[in-house]
């Protein structure tokens, strides 16, 4: 058994776990990160938003993801049945990044992890919190490896990144039901070839199921023959579920046309792995001694891929903050970290409502888009939901449904 002491303990080495070490390595802190698995391995999450490109830059990684030779993404594209319509980052209403990537995350978060350590965070692979004590200043988390050896480790600050695992919300009892009804998604990676005249390489297509709107199909080109795929749904909704997870799947798939039409000789290239019921919540995304990033705190639906850009939000928000109280200046968690997270969370929230309500999807595929209100709502799937210069981030409920009601006159007329 060993003792170390750091100013910043992370658990978990994924994207915002990382980000928030380089944050604050760079700034001189003794930082030190827990990952319960080895790197490279496989996690889904695998389309980016522009807005992720900034926090990314914040931290002075974005170079080695412009460098690493991923998947281009300019935009995000949406089919039930026939009708096709699609949103050009270029064309959203607020500044910033346009375009972004499409990343394998066995990859893309190794890369992050291994700059970090460049900038001198250590990562100790293949360890599992057990424990967590808190006292007055300092902070003591206990851990075992996979031989079974255990570890303490003291620090003056724990950041939780350990995602699903959700390591602090269940030593802590803080975890509390999401207010979306639990959702099934079935994934994994295929090898195929695609007809290219019928799907853009550069944006996510999005395909909702043609009787089942509240089913939804992702497609997500990882390079030239290698894609992601993935089904949504409630549980009961997604067929016999003494299938297999590939037999699923597959029966799922043979519901959507144009899937039919844009995929031939599929094969898969990763086990077919589902997760079921992962919407999470917490009673607090802070206390003494913690703060908790990301999935760790709340994780709302993959629909429109901001699970990454809200992880990466908070943790350059919690650096941020951490940076502060390191610097024996007054903090306020609530203001400075809780607040302004849940105000671009809570607009993802309403876009994720609007889509399985039907609203969204009234909109989305309308014939009668008005551009600069396609524009806002652009800025949104972009990832900057917390331009509260757009009011259709800081009014979304309301505007969504006065604009669902219009956009169903309009094409009922």
């Amino acid at each position: 058994m060993h003792s170390t002491f750091y100013d910043v303990f992370i658990i978990g080495a994924g994207p915002s776990g990382t980000v928030a070490a380089s944050i604050l390595a760079q700034k001189g802190y003794r930082v030190a990160i827990i990952e319960s698995s080895q790197f490279p391995r496989f996690s889904i999450g695998e389309s980016l938003l522009p807005q992720a490109m900034e926090f990314l830059q914040n931290a002075n990684l974005l170079d080695v993801v412009e460098n690493a030779g991923f998947q281009f993404k300019n935009g995000a594209a949406f089919c039930h049945k026939d009708t096709y319509t699609d949103f050009d980052f270029g064309q959203k209403s607020c500044p910033g990044f346009n375009t972004t990537f499409q990343v394998e995350r066995a990859t893309f978060d190794k890369l992050l992890a291994d700059k970090a350590q460049n900038y001198g965070v250590e990562i100790h692979y293949q360890q599992r919190v057990t424990e967590v004590a808190f006292g007055d200043n300092i902070h003591q988390l206990k851990a075992v490896d996979t031989n079974y050896n255990s570890h303490t480790y003291q620090t003056k600050f724990i950041l939780d990144a350990s995602g699903f695992s959700r390591t602090l919300p269940n030593l802590l009892n803080l975890n509390r039901p999401s207010e979306f009804p639990p959702r099934k998604s079935i994934f994994t990676h295929i090898h195929t070839s695609v007809d290219q005249s019928l799907f853009d390489q550069n944006k996510i297509l999005i395909t909702t199921h043609p009787q089942q709107q509240d089913i939804w199909f992702w497609l997500i080109p990882l390079s030239n023959k290698k894609y992601s795929i993935g089904v949504v749904g409630e549980p009961g909704l997604l067929g016999n579920e003494s299938l297999s997870n590939e037999q699923q799947l597959l029966a799922l798939l043979q519901l959507a046309p144009n899937l039919k039409r844009i995929l031939s000789n599929v094969q898969f290239t990763t086990p077919v792995r589902n997760i079921t019921g992962y919407a999470q919540d917490v009673t607090s995304l802070y206390g003494h001694g913690y703060a908790l990033l990301g999935n760790a705190g709340e994780f709302l639906d993959p629909i429109f891929s901001s699970g990454v850009t809200i992880a990466l939000k908070s943790a350059v928000l919690a650096a941020n903050a951490l940076d502060k109280a390191l610097s024996n200046q007054t903090v306020d968690w609530q203001t400075e970290f809780a607040k302004p997270l849940q105000q671009g969370v809570s607009t993802f929230k309403c876009y994720v409502r609007a889509w399985y309500n039907g609203d969204l999807q009234k909109i989305i595929y309308s014939k009668t888009q008005p551009p600069e209100i396609k524009a806002k709502i652009c800025s949104i799937l972009a990832g900057y939901a917390w331009d509260k210069s757009n009011d259709y981030a800081v009014d979304a409920k309301r505007k969504l449904n006065i604009l669902a009601k219009v956009c169903e006159s309009l094409n009922v007329s």
